[in-house]
């Protein structure tokens, strides 16, 4: 390599260098981040709109019955939802980095508004501290005149006046800062928040697609076989259900109700956030309510639909107790499917089941409204929702009942709607 070469190529480094530094556009005003964000916000409520739609369509499914069309026209619903949520995500992410421009801004603005003002109440109190050596008589002497010496005391008097005022102000400007930076702390977990949510609604709408396939593959794309398969599964599941309610009568029969806290609204939170339901979330199951899917059983839960994907949140400070998954395969649904128990300091233990996706481990310490996994369609179940299940702590057994693979959730179990 010659000199001259060796020269060109180190003179475009060198321009590589400083042209990273270089900024690809001006940064913008507060009143065009003002702009953006609101554009931004008109942006997710097109989206919110979307989801309404979408969710319209879903739940019109439900007029299809047990069918093969039933099952993929919901699972291509939900793969819609879900990208929506996806593009949701990634404006909301937008306009959150946005916002925390326009906070710094205010944050850069106040903090030189109050060195001003810190400047301002300096310079005024050394003219005080100045006045004050001289006593109301010297003051009198000193001047010429009886209206001099009311010019300086009036003037003394308007120091005075100014003082507090400009300290008045430095206070309320003290309070804007630290609710600017309390603002501040909160969009960056909220920004943390939205970027998980990204993440893991791109794996699940992966799985989803997934399902679809083995679906097909599963049925041969035939009612029949479809129809054959739900048959075998609905007879396992009936089997297991016997199973699991003769051991909750025996847990029953121990039960202590004196050592669970008092029923009020309000001890547990909702698994579930309005802000993420896009106006489609329902409960479609109360506690104790008999379905043909339960064969005349009370329910033992409170079922709340909504679509796949939502994000499911601990409904208490507690520690996991078991994090698993029943299903063994698409047609061999069972249970629960995939769910997070939770043990909480009052003797309640709170279930959440029928997640696409768990995101805690057992062991794992959680704190109220933590989120812990997404909603889903796993275990045996007739579409999107999620099971909030309440029991008595001590009563539960993790129990082993095939066909269904991992451990099973067995205890005494209580109306969730008497704590929420």
């Amino acid at each position: 390599m010659n000199r001259s070469t060796k020269s060109v190529i180190f003179t475009f480094a060198l321009l590589l260098v400083v042209f990273s530094w270089v900024p690809l556009y001006a940064a913008q005003t507060p009143e065009e981040l003002k702009k953006a964000i609101n554009e931004k916000t008109k942006n997710l409520e097109e989206i919110n709109n979307q989801l309404k739609a979408v969710g319209k369509a879903f739940q019109d499914t439900q007029n299809l019955g047990k069918s093969l069309k039933k099952e993929i026209t919901q699972i291509d619903t939900s793969i819609k939802q879900l990208n929506l949520q996806i593009k949701a995500s990634e404006i909301n992410v937008q306009k959150i980095n946005l916002e925390l421009d326009s906070l710094e801004y205010k944050i850069s603005e106040t903090e030189a508004q109050i060195g001003n003002k810190k400047d301002a109440v300096g310079n005024i109190v050394r003219q005080m501290n100045e006045s004050d050596h001289e006593n109301f008589l010297i003051t009198m002497l000193k001047n010429k005149s009886l209206s001099a010496s009311v010019v300086e005391l009036q003037s003394l008097m308007d120091l005075s006046e100014n003082l507090s005022t400009d300290l008045s102000t430095l206070q309320h400007l003290r309070t804007e800062l630290s609710e600017y930076l309390g603002e501040t702390t909160s969009k960056k977990s909220e920004l943390e928040f939205e970027n998980k949510n990204f993440k893991n609604r791109k794996t699940i709408v992966q799985t989803q697609k997934s399902n679809r396939t083995k679906i097909l593959e599963q049925t041969k794309s035939q009612e029949k076989v479809y129809q054959d398969l739900l048959s075998d599964l609905e007879k396992q599941q009936d089997q297991m259900a016997d199973e699991i309610a003769k051991i909750e009568e025996e847990l029953r029969a121990r039960f202590d109700e004196s050592v669970l806290p008092s029923k009020r609204p309000g001890l547990l939170g909702w698994p579930v956030k309005t802000r993420d339901l896009g106006g489609v979330g329902i409960l479609t199951q109360h506690f104790g309510e008999r379905s043909y899917l339960y064969k005349g059983k009370p329910h033992n839960g409170l079922d709340i639909g909504i679509p796949v994907g939502t994000p499911v949140y601990a409904a208490e400070d507690g520690k996991v107790m078991a994090v698993d998954d029943n299903d063994r395969s698409r047609f061999k649904k069972y249970q629960y499917g995939e769910y997070v128990l939770i043990g909480h300091p009052n003797n309640l233990a709170t279930l959440y089941a029928h997640l696409e996706s768990a995101i805690v481990r057992k062991g794992d310490q959680v704190k109220r409204g933590d989120l812990i996994g997404y909603s889903g369609n796993s275990g045996y179940s007739t579409g999107p929702h999620v099971h909030f299940g309440v029991y008595w702590a001590s009563s539960i057994l993790m129990k082993s009942i095939p066909p269904a693979a991992g451990l099973v959730p067995v205890g005494v179990i209580l109306n969730p709607e008497d704590y929420l």
